[in-house]
This record gives C-alpha cells, structure tokens and sequence, in this order.
C-alpha cells in the first residue's frame, strides 16, 4: 500500500470511529507500528489529525486541555446551542431539582431555563448561578470551593454533592470514549463532577460530536453511570452503535 493510501485509510478511520490506534492500523494495513507512528506524525503536522497516546484524533476536536470559558463558548455555536435546546425536555418537573455543571454547552442550557421556572437548581459554576438566579425564579445553589480561574467553576466539594440527591444532573465532559467514559484534564474537577453524576436520580451529558470518541486525563464517570447522551449530528454510526452497545440512550440534537 502507498503511503498515500495509508494516510486516506488514518484519516478516514479516525474521522468515522473517533480515533485510529498504532496497534490497529499496523494490523489492518500490514506495516510495522513504526510507520504508522510516522504517518500520524506527518498526517498531524499536516492539521490533517491530532496526535493522541497510542494513536490519533480528528483534528477537528477541541483540544482536550483546559481552554478559558470565552473560547470554548465561541466555538461550535450551532450545535452547543442545539443541543441545549433538546436538553429542556430532559428537565424535571417545576419544583424539581437539578445539578448544573460547569461549561460552555450546559451554561446555553442554562440560558433557556423559562423564567417562571422554580427549580432547585445546584451548580459549582459561577457564571451559571449568577445567570440562572437572575432571569428565573428558580432557587440557586452556587456549591463553595476553591475557585478554578481558567473554567470559572469551584472545587473541592465532592463532600457538598455527595449529601445532595437530585433528579437531573446535566454534565458536561471534554472527551467522552468507550475505552475511558468521561473525561476531563484537571482531576479537582474530576473529582466534583464526579460527585455531581453521583448525587443524581438521571444523568445527561451535553456533548457535541467532536468530543466523542477523544479521552483527556483524568476519568469522572463510567458509561454505565450515564443515562443519556444528547449530542449533534456530527456523530459518525459507529461511534453510535458503539455507545448504545454500551447501554447509553444517544439523542441527535
């Protein structure tokens, strides 16, 4: 096979499964992992694909550090907003309870809350609590901590959320795989929105499609603790029949 056939082979399978791994593509093709290593290498500094442990992702995935609360929210617009917008049937009963977590997709849904709504609403999220106490009725419980500038959102609560029981908790995650569940580059964090799938009756996460299939550092949820995934249209079918393998209810935004 041509390199050129190979970086097709790498590019495609990355973009309909998520990720390509040295291991497999050594396998299918027929070459030593060696220069599937050097293919990854050219194909992502080409942009062509992002080069992760043992493989590659899309390029088109948000980078799976931490990135300011300003720049995740002006990226992927439509389908965050989207997404938003079919989580509102997801909400609980007026007078219900809900955990918000911090981020750019949960803070849209967050925004279209109706203004009459009287939910209790529990989030670690700043910009969340101050948004949603102003324009609902609901009541708001910003949960304490140190306060991680870069996200907004405060840690070191697992023991807050923990003592909470709440009917709906909406997360948000930075990579979303089979292989790792939800994920997410700073392990504080981890550790509350951990807490938060937790103290929760239904778990939905808001993922747009890009992150699905990518894995960051630190693990906060297995598949199995979420009930639903409401994501976009950008989702290729394999990594959807390999989710709903996995027990998880996709929704298509």
């Amino acid at each position: 096979m041509y390199p050129a056939e190979r970086h097709r082979w790498l590019i495609d399978t990355a973009a309909d499964e998520g990720r390509v791994s040295v291991s497999r593509a050594s396998e299918e093709l027929g070459v030593v992992p060696e220069t599937i290593r050097r293919d990854l290498e050219f194909l992502a500094g080409q942009g062509l694909l992002r080069r992760v442990h043992g493989g590659a992702i899309p390029a088109s995935f948000d980078a799976l550090g931490d990135q300011p609360l300003d720049t995740r929210d002006s990226s992927a617009v439509s389908q965050k907003e989207a997404i938003a917008r079919a989580a509102l049937s997801h909400l609980p009963s007026d007078r219900g309870s809900i955990a918000l977590d911090a981020g750019s997709t949960t803070g849209r849904l967050a925004s279209l809350i109706p203004a009459g709504s009287r939910f209790q609403v529990f989030t670690h999220s700043i910009p969340i609590a101050s948004l949603v106490s102003q324009r609902t009725a609901c009541d708001v419980h910003l949960i304490g901590g140190r306060v991680r500038g870069i996200t907004q959102a405060t840690v070191g609560n697992t023991g807050e959320f923990a003592g909470l029981r709440v009917d709906v908790a909406f997360m948000g995650t930075n990579g979303l795989s089979t292989g790792h569940g939800l994920s997410t580059p700073d392990v504080d964090e981890a550790a509350t929105k951990s807490a938060m799938v937790g103290c929760a009756r239904t778990v939905v996460v808001l993922v747009d499609s890009r992150k699905i299939g990518a894995e960051s550092t630190a693990r906060f949820a297995e598949l199995h603790d979420v009930d639903l995934v409401i994501t976009d249209s950008g989702i290729s079918q394999h990594q959807r029949r390999s989710l709903e393998q996995s027990g998880v209810e996709i929704v298509i935004a």
